[in-house]
């Protein structure tokens, strides 16, 4: 986990950042003390280059901005300021000649365009079948401003974080102390809450990066009314990416959403979702399409969070499986149905689950557990 933690002892010595270098192939984890200069050498080499690397994601209007009001400013960045993500083979070493070759052409090459952002999300991409990339506009205090990102990931996937890379950007203007523990529950609400096998990986990382280029009155403070306008753009974004990666799971033929209500608090609400949509056996039941709602129940009562059982109450999609914590009667043959016709569109598989009356809302997206995911990873090096 060399370049996430290269990344933090970089943020020890400067508050910002101005560019992000991603390689996508080798992880550059257990790699030892060459690794460690292998991303220092990167990062010293891209601040000489004096450009980012196919990372900045937002819509071309911003980005043309960003581009145009830190061209300048980026002649002057140092290699504290830039920082690193990598994923792939976990013990193998970033290929740094073919990189650091590389650089000159990707700087001429950094571009306003949708076209650009778009190659950038899919350079960075491994196993994922699709890239993932998201830009939207909202409006913060009255003044319109953009929230963009891309993200990779499909296996190796149960956050905290999931192999999985992001890059958020916004030209918010936000106080540092303040946008860092923004990224942080927007982080809790999406990425932190995904999962498609039940593996953590040495080299999870999301570096969200705020320029306040967009003239937004200043967030000084958490509580604010344009903090809870800003959360809201962040966790859409954020959120979408995250069930892009849930998605695109290795072997997948479906995303599962599973929505839980009635928890004590937020916190509770989404250990339990994130249980049930961890759960191999859920998992494996959605891909069979079994509408075992035992599963269901089952995972939600393990998440190490108390309710009453009697107030446990399980939908399948518009499908009352379970209710007052008893079985119901229901047509097995819909509900087999409804599982299938997601699976053959790829669509989403919809999970309600409610444990009592309380405020607390969760959300966990995960995927099915196919054959193909067995291959695929069997076979992963070979």
């Amino acid at each position: 986990m060399l370049s996430p933690m290269l990344s933090l002892d970089f943020l020890h010595y400067t508050p910002r950042a101005r560019a992000v270098l991603i390689n996508a192939g080798q992880a550059n984890a257990g790699t030892g003390d060459a690794g460690y200069q292998d991303v220092i050498e990167c990062a010293n080499a891209l601040a000489k280059v004096c450009a980012s690397c196919a990372v900045l994601f937002s819509s071309p209007r911003w980005l043309s901005r960003y581009l145009q009001i830190y061209s300048l400013q980026l002649l002057k960045m140092g290699p504290e300021e830039v920082l690193i993500e990598s994923t792939g083979v976990i013990g193998q070493r970033i290929k740094k000649g073919a990189l650091l070759e590389s650089l000159p052409n990707l700087v001429s090459s950094l571009s306003q365009s949708t076209l650009g952002a778009d190659a950038a999300a899919v350079a960075i991409t491994t196993t994922d079948l699709v890239s993932k990339s998201v830009a939207i506009e909202t409006e913060v205090g009255g003044a319109t401003i953009t929230v963009g990102g891309m993200a990779k990931g499909s296996g190796m996937i149960h956050p905290n974080m999931a192999t999985m890379l992001g890059v958020i950007t916004t030209d918010a203007v936000v106080a540092s102390d303040v946008w860092r523990k923004m990224v942080q529950i927007a982080v809790n609400r999406s990425f932190n809450q995904i999962t498609v096998d039940g593996d953590t990986s040495t080299n999870d990382t999301v570096i969200a990066l705020a320029s306040g280029l967009s003239g937004s009155p200043r967030i000084s403070s958490l509580q604010s009314h344009e903090a809870v306008e800003l959360q809201a753009g962040l966790d859409a974004v954020m959120q979408g990416l995250a069930k892009s990666i849930a998605w695109d799971g290795e072997g997948a033929t479906c995303l599962i959403e599973v929505s839980v209500t009635g928890g004590e608090i937020e916190a509770e609400a989404a250990k339990i979702a994130r249980s049930v949509a961890s759960s191999s056996l859920v998992k494996a039941a959605i891909y069979g399409r079994d509408p075992n709602w035992g599963r269901i129940a089952c995972a939600a009562g393990y998440a190490g969070i108390s309710f009453d059982q009697k107030k446990l109450r399980v939908l399948l999609g518009d499908i009352l499986l379970m209710d007052g914590g008893e079985p119901q009667l229901f047509d097995r043959a819909a509900a087999s149905a409804y599982l299938k016709k997601s699976g053959e569109t790829h669509g989403t598989v919809d999970i309600k689950v409610s444990v009592g009356d309380g405020p607390g809302r969760g959300q966990a997206w995960g995927c099915d557990l196919s054959y193909d995911y067995v291959k695929i990873n069997a076979e992963y090096t070979t």
